[in-house]
């Protein structure tokens, strides 16, 4: 996808060709900066602190952490340290475990003087997976976008509410849930997005804005809480989310926030989908709500704001009363009855097991 009309991926090897350079998220939407990470450490401390973040993501990002382990020490025991330091990051998304597997799969029988070279490719090959399986999940996007665009008057914009980034900055591009909506926009496809900000730690409104921005898609931030009012005045043709993992009866967990506006939708008769890759599916989990464990951030994240000040300067302030505690869950489970189907990139299914075993019939559970 493009930054002011240059093409940018969220990961890739420097020119010295094995360290790792990231687009540093929590510097965004104010800078854009390019952090170069050498080493597995740094690599988990950049998800960890979501310095990367977005599940496709974070698992193409933590496969280079191993082959950068492995630069290091090529041992088994340095394997299996690397997966399972980089594995204890963040719990919720399945994509870095599915990561992680492949990488040590890939890499166990190999020895010690291939596992680099190795280690590499196959990074690069999950990175690459990531890209093609975005797209097609935009081509299998698309005509839910075109149906809508048939029904308006000439011009008329296809209007999308989004919750949080599922953009081309979560995976390693295209996106998931926005990648229908580049699709559209660079066919001429007249769309507009209603972008939650997201709270706490406002997604929406620092990633998920700049990104459409920076690519020219139109669209207007809102208040987290003004999604049902959009809904109740038909100003909101579709709603389209990605997911941190989706279980095998088709519960989908999601940055906070996602049930509700599901449950708005459904109220509204408005079609809910959710993208996601062949990577977020957990055929080993059923039931979302009892099975998915929730990450619990830091209550600073509720109770602090950073912002530009009016002079240019970035300043943390506190927003809740002092002496209030916080909570802070980062995701919650939309049940799967309350999902319209799912987009991925082998088609479009139901969100149960039945319609997922018709596209991955290959899974385990």
């Amino acid at each position: 996808m493009k930054i002011d009309g240059k093409p940018y991926r969220s990961v890739w090897l420097d020119e010295d060709g094995w360290s790792l350079r990231i687009i540093d998220q929590t510097k965004l939407p104010w800078a854009l900066e390019v952090p170069r990470l050498t080493d597995e450490d740094q690599v988990a401390e950049a998800i960890r602190t979501m310095q990367v973040r977005g599940a496709p993501l974070i698992g193409a990002v933590a496969a280079y952490g191993v082959a950068l382990a492995l630069r290091r020490d090529a041992s088994t025991a340095s394997l299996d340290r690397a997966v399972a330091m980089l594995g204890e990051t963040r719990p919720t998304a399945i994509n870095l475990r599915w990561a992680l597997e492949r990488m040590r799969a890939a890499l166990h029988n190999q020895p010690p003087e291939a596992r680099v070279a190795a280690a590499y490719a196959e990074a690069a090959a999950i990175a690459e997976d990531d890209v093609e399986t975005c797209r097609r999940i935009g081509e299998h996007g698309l005509p839910l976008l075109q149906e809508i665009a048939a029904r308006k008057a000439p011009g008329e914009p296809v209007n999308v509410l989004t919750h949080c980034n599922a953009g081309w900055i979560a995976t390693v591009d295209y996106g998931t849930a926005l990648s229908p909506i580049y699709q559209a926009h660079d066919l001429g496809i007249p769309v507009h997005v209603w972008v939650d900000e997201t709270r706490p730690r406002n997604q929406g409104a620092a990633l998920t804005a700049w990104e459409l921005g920076s690519h020219g898609v139109p669209h207007t931030v809102v208040a987290d809480n003004a999604g049902g009012h959009l809904m109740q005045h038909a100003e909101v043709d579709i709603c389209i989310v990605g997911t941190d993992r989706v279980t095998r009866q088709g519960d989908v967990a999601n940055k906070i926030g996602t049930y509700l506006k599901a449950l708005a939708a459904r109220d509204n008769n408005i079609p809910f989908w959710v993208a996601l890759p062949h990577s977020t599916l957990d055929m080993r989990v059923r039931d979302g709500v009892a099975e998915i464990p929730i990450e619990e951030r830091a209550g600073s994240e509720v109770a602090e704001l950073t912002g530009r000040t009016r002079d240019g300067r970035l300043e943390t302030v506190r927003v809740v009363a002092e002496g209030s505690p916080t909570a802070n869950p980062a995701f919650d489970v939309t049940p799967a009855r309350l999902v319209t189907g799912l987009i991925t990139e082998r088609g479009r299914c139901d969100a149960s097991e039945a319609g997922l075993r018709a596209l991955y019939p290959e899974k385990d559970g």
